[in-house]
């Protein structure tokens, strides 16, 4: 199912933030519906991590109440793959909507993200 969505879809971000503080990974431009598809989180320290993913579907303020995944545990050298395959997570370019994400650690963890867009 994951090569199915990675043919459909192309990669509409990515992010390997530099800090602790969450930011946005993808929003699309305005008059653009954006659908993600898929996320994947990769781990490439040697310790465990957590990570953080939000979708505020206003704006880019990123809390307990936009949280989609908070503080996953990420083992060391791996990588979680989240299929939203079933219910894609729309994200509206004129609503200013974001996804976001963030970590417990500086310049360990790639968040990449997939899906498509179409243009309204």
């Amino acid at each position: 199912m994951i090569k199915e969505q990675l043919q459909r879809s192309r990669q509409l971000g990515q992010l390997a933030p530099a800090n602790t503080t969450a930011a946005a990974i993808y929003s699309p431009s305005k008059g653009v519906i954006g659908e993600v598809s898929l996320l994947l989180i990769c781990n490439t320290s040697s310790s465990p991590v957590a990570y953080r993913i939000f979708h505020d579907k206003d704006g880019n303020t990123y809390a307990v109440g936009n949280a989609l995944f908070y503080d996953v545990s990420l083992a060391a050298n791996s990588t979680d793959i989240i299929s939203l395959d079933f219910f894609g997570l729309a994200v509206l370019g004129d609503d200013d909507g974001t996804l976001g994400v963030r970590t417990d650690t500086a310049d360990d963890v790639t968040f990449t993200v997939y899906g498509w867009e179409i243009t309204k």
